[in-house]
């Protein structure tokens, strides 16, 4: 299916390309925006490379046609051999000598009973393309049927309407071809992930690789794998020189402190086919308690899985891949986890809000794979998830902090309510109304017990709680009018 696809969309360019070229040549040549034909390949690299910087720089892109000669517009052909040596070139072109990459497509078709050569310059999404990688002034445009510099206010146009490059779409390596690709990328884990049948083709499983936005297929030269491609699904990531340090590092301390390291884990894999492992790995090392279920003793961690495998994700999620030499980490002590991740909050974010806020990813790509992949819940609800999972434990708040260059996120071992401190029981309160609020409800003293885990005598040390979280308008009454403490509801400052 994906091959038919694929077919269909070359059908419709050499459709629209023989269109122009009819255009262009009846009743008398003339030049178009959208075409350049030519007898023959230039010898002159820049004058190809403006060409190419104009029509990836132009609206739905633009076609070269070799075989028609120059002046006169007659139909002469053009051979095999040589249409290979002009790709060659074309390809090598792109590929060194305009910025960013341009990305060419080509077919030979019959026209006026000869062949010809098309070549179809696909429109960058980022621009300008100039030719020079230090100036985006050598820029080029098409105006008037002619390829010319673009002019400042021109090149500010073509900014205005380029979409910016994002780390995962970048090149992860230098170019590889078809079996490096299998050879690096695990997809067959992906579409388990997915829970659908591998393609049979190698056709099928490239542009399916395309589309998913792994690799960029560099018109027959080979294929780039892109960052995402690479975080998601590599087998191992120190065969990426800018990627080996972003794999995830789980380090086990003895005691309360960093002083003694006990075992310490870094992955190689890609996130996505390594995440399993790793939350196996994790849970292995935390702490386990024993319970009854049905008449049978059985052993449970401390920490619900569901919120490591929310804390995570996020944390892989959300971090600020540009930052060089740093990693998410996941930090085991004896009564906590810490797992940080490099970059701060977003500008619009804020600590207090980001249980079921708007979802804003630095790393869209990636989010949404996560998602699909299963690794991960839908928008905007992993955090609450979470929460409520660590209230159900009767374990502290999270704790969210925002650091010089990082943020981090802990969880804590069980500890009774007489042992929080006066901040973390009101930022349970905090995170119970929120959980609440967001259920349709209200938070209550009665339900703020049990959240707690308290009894109905020890109601007076709750309604403390509640108050001080009014005092510092962390929440408010649900109806303001209501005079009765005892049955009054609270939701956030913010509801």
């Amino acid at each position: 299916m994906l091959l038919n696809q694929k077919n269909d969309m070359i059908k419709q360019w050499i459709s629209k390309a023989l269109k122009y070229l009819e255009h262009s040549l009846i009743p008398v040549p003339q030049e178009l925006n959208e075409i350049d034909w030519k007898e023959e390949l230039s010898p002159n690299n820049k004058k190809l490379c403006r060409h190419l910087s104009a029509f990836a720089n132009h609206p739905g892109g633009g076609f070269l046609v070799f075989g028609i000669e120059d002046k006169s517009g007659r139909v002469q052909g053009i051979g095999q051999e040589q249409a290979e040596l002009i790709m060659q070139k074309l390809s090598s072109l792109c590929r060194t000598s305009v910025f960013p990459l341009v990305s060419l497509d080509h077919a030979i078709e019959e026209y006026k009973g000869v062949p010809v050569l098309l070549v179809y310059i696909k429109e960058s999404a980022v621009k300008p393309v100039s030719i020079n990688d230090k100036s985006i002034e050598d820029s080029y445009i098409r105006n008037g049927g002619t390829t010319r510099q673009a002019s400042r206010q021109e090149i500010g146009s073509l900014m205005l309407n380029s979409k910016m490059p994002y780390y995962e779409g970048l090149h992860a390596g230098t170019l590889q071809s078809i079996p490096d690709i299998f050879d690096m990328l695990d997809y067959r884990s992906i579409f388990k992930l997915l829970d659908k049948p591998t393609p049979q083709t190698q056709e099928d499983i490239l542009q399916w690789m395309e589309e998913e936005k792994m690799v960029q297929n560099m018109d027959g030269a080979g294929y780039y794998i892109l960052n995402f491609g690479a975080l998601a699904s590599a087998y191992n990531l120190n065969q990426f020189d800018d990627l080996a340090r972003k794999a995830v590092r789980v380090i086990k301390y003895s005691g309360l402190t960093k002083q003694k390291t006990e075992k310490e884990y870094v992955g190689k894999s890609g996130y996505a086919i390594g995440y399993e492992e790793l939350i196996s790995y994790i849970n292995a090392l935390l702490p386990s308690r024993e319970v009854i279920k049905k008449a049978l003793r059985t052993e449970e961690s401390v920490y619900p899985e569901i919120a490591i495998r929310e804390l995570i994700a996020n944390a892989l999620i959300h971090q600020d891949l540009s930052i060089r030499g740093v990693s998410p980490m996941v930090e085991i002590f004896d009564d906590r986890i810490e797992i940080s991740n490099p970059g701060k909050l977003l500008p619009s974010k804020s600590i207090d809000r980001l249980i079921r806020t708007t979802p804003e990813s630095r790393n869209e790509i990636l989010a949404a794979a996560f998602r699909r992949y299963g690794i991960c819940e839908e928008r905007g609800s992993g955090l609450e998830k979470a929460v409520s999972a660590i209230e159900l434990h009767g374990l502290p708040p999270v704790k969210f902090e925002e650091l010089e260059n990082s943020f981090r996120v802990t969880i804590y071992a069980p500890k009774e309510f007489a042992k929080l401190t006066p901040t973390e029981r009101i930022e349970a309160c905090y995170q119970h109304c929120v959980i609440k609020y967001y259920t349709g409800s209200g938070m209550t003293n009665t339900s703020l017990r049990e959240r707690f885990k308290m009894s109905e005598r020890q109601r007076p040390q709750v309604s403390l709680v509640i108050k001080e979280a009014l005092l510092q308008n962390k929440i408010k009454p649900r109806d303001p009018n209501n005079v009765s403490t005892k049955f009054a509801e609270y939701i956030p400052v913010w509801g």
